[in-house]
């Protein structure tokens, strides 16, 4: 029997390998493989106003352009004190898209004289699978915690160094990358999504 193909609409291939971890824990057999073994498809624009409205544009897409089964996510941060801001914005918080150090800035420069008892946030992930038939299921993963006044650790990314889970003495990124995978947002949406791609893929 032919391995079923799996895309996974990133060309990060950090969380091309964490998925393939995933769901090989689950006992799936799956070839995984990332948006860049299709260059000649565009990224999608992230127009949804929900992190699983970007997931599911982002998998339908490649689904319809691949025909294949396509998974994607959709993650930020939250902070309960700016009503859950900056949410889908938070790759761009600054306005420069992907510049982590300038969200991070940004961010602490605006909770700079919130007190620790009101700054909790949580990371948030949707993952989405979606078929070429137009099938579609999403799940998602939440990692609350608590934002710490300055950075701290050199692992992970984005708002890693700032974000103390509940529970942990240490940021995200002081967490090694095992450590971080067994409680993270993505980790836990991904974890989820694992029985349900096992069921559609077989």
């Amino acid at each position: 029997m032919n391995t079923q193909r799996l895309v996974l609409a990133t060309r990060n291939r950090h969380k091309v390998t964490e998925l393939h971890d995933i769901l090989t824990d689950a006992g799936l057999d799956v070839e995984l493989v990332g948006a860049d073994a299709y260059p000649e498809i565009p990224d999608v624009p992230e127009t949804g106003v929900t992190f699983a409205e970007n997931a599911l544009l982002k998998a339908h897409a490649l689904a319809r352009a691949t025909g294949l089964p396509a998974v994607a996510d959709d993650s930020g941060l939250c902070v309960d004190v700016l009503g859950g801001a900056p949410g889908i914005f938070s790759a761009r918080w600054s306005g420069r898209h992907g510049d982590d150090r300038a969200n991070l800035d940004l961010l602490l420069a605006q909770l700079s004289d919130i007190a620790a008892p009101h700054r909790a946030a949580h990371f948030a992930c949707a993952a989405a699978l979606a078929l070429p038939d137009g099938t579609e299921h999403v799940v998602e993963g939440a990692l609350r915690g608590t934002l710490r006044t300055a950075p701290a650790g050199s692992g992970g990314f984005g708002y890693d160094p700032i974000l103390q889970p509940d529970g942990e003495t240490r940021t995200c990124a002081e967490l090694t990358a095992a450590e971080k995978n067994a409680i993270s947002h993505r980790g836990q949406a991904f974890r989820a999504l694992a029985p349900v791609v096992k069921q559609f893929l077989g």
